[in-house]
């Protein structure tokens, strides 16, 4: 018999909503580059990173990353970032849900986004 700790709420991906949580910019070729801080303590990032020539790390991403990060505006859910992929890049992007949810992993991990409706 399972006690009240044993039992978890399943968090289904799809019903998640993806919230930018790093700056970024666009480049001539409507590309995304993320601008990943090189320091996160505060003393260094206050004092060092305006000294340094490039106080960031660019993370470029291709033409699929892209599109799904401009998605990412903290009212669309990962079901209808999945539903827009799929009507822009059609096969390109199978397995759809397996190759987003990974890529939502990977942002989420590093700190790039951060889901609007998930606490831990």
């Amino acid at each position: 018999m399972k006690s009240k700790g044993d039992l978890k709420t399943e968090i289904n991906l799809l019903d998640l909503i993806p919230e930018k949580n790093i700056e970024w910019e666009k480049t001539e070729e409507k590309l995304i580059v993320l601008l990943k801080p090189k320091f996160k303590n505060p003393f260094l990032a206050k004092h060092l990173l305006p000294r340094l020539k490039n106080p960031y790390y660019r993370i470029k991403l291709d033409g699929v990353g892209s599109f799904i990060w401009e998605l990412c505006d903290g009212h669309s859910t990962v079901k209808e970032l999945g539903r827009r992929l799929k009507d822009k890049f059609k096969d390109k992007v199978e397995p759809l849900y397996d190759r987003l949810g990974l890529f939502l992993q990977n942002l989420e991990k590093n700190n790039f986004i951060y889901y609007k409706n998930f606490h831990r």
